[in-house]
């Protein structure tokens, strides 16, 4: 696994009680490779893997979202033991529309991560970057990826294909969603 030794305060954009969220770097190349290459991971996503982790560090150093768009996928840290779990995070399109994504290592599936993560970017979505709504799209196989999507306030939109994935569902949430009422 790898580990970042700054703390959570230094470099994080979003904390959670359990994760804290900051931008993608080249030295979570290893980790992005390592999760891409298990074809569990990829089953649903419609992407392919990557080679080896050079070309993962090249994505990485390469990834415009941050400089475009002031957002992006963000690496999902685990505050107990600075672990990267994988990403999480908004991604706009050329379409205008900002979908929510992310992807774990298969060992931090089933433990909420996914769900904690993804809350904390919708309401940064919401509150810090003033959108005004947030899709989510998923293969309609992907049961686990809808439950995440529903449990964080999603409802579902629309059918529509996306990028490699022919049977998909898109879910949306929009500012005054279940999210604008918490605290």
């Amino acid at each position: 696994m790898n580990r970042n030794d700054a703390a959570p305060s230094d470099d994080a954009v979003v904390r959670t009680e359990r994760l804290w969220l900051r931008h993608i770097l080249p030295a979570d190349a290893p980790v992005m490779y390592a999760m891409n290459a298990d074809p569990e991971v990829l089953r649903y996503t419609g992407d392919e893997p990557f080679h080896d982790v050079r070309e993962a560090r090249s994505f990485i150093a390469a990834y415009p979202d941050y400089r475009l768009h002031g957002f992006g996928r963000w690496a999902v840290v685990r505050t107990e033991d600075g672990a990267v779990l994988g990403w999480c995070g908004l991604k706009r399109h050329g379409d205008g529309q900002v979908d929510l994504g992310y992807r774990l290592l298969r060992s931090a599936w089933g433990r909420g991560y996914a769900t904690e993560a993804s809350k904390a970017c919708l309401e940064w979505g919401f509150q810090e970057a003033g959108l005004d709504t947030i899709i989510g799209r998923v293969a309609r196989a992907n049961t686990a990826s809808i439950r995440v999507l529903e449990k964080v306030g999603m409802r579902f939109w629309k059918e529509q294909a996306c990028a490699g994935i022919q049977d998909a569902l898109v879910y949306r949430l929009d500012r005054e969603g279940p999210l604008s009422a918490r605290p």
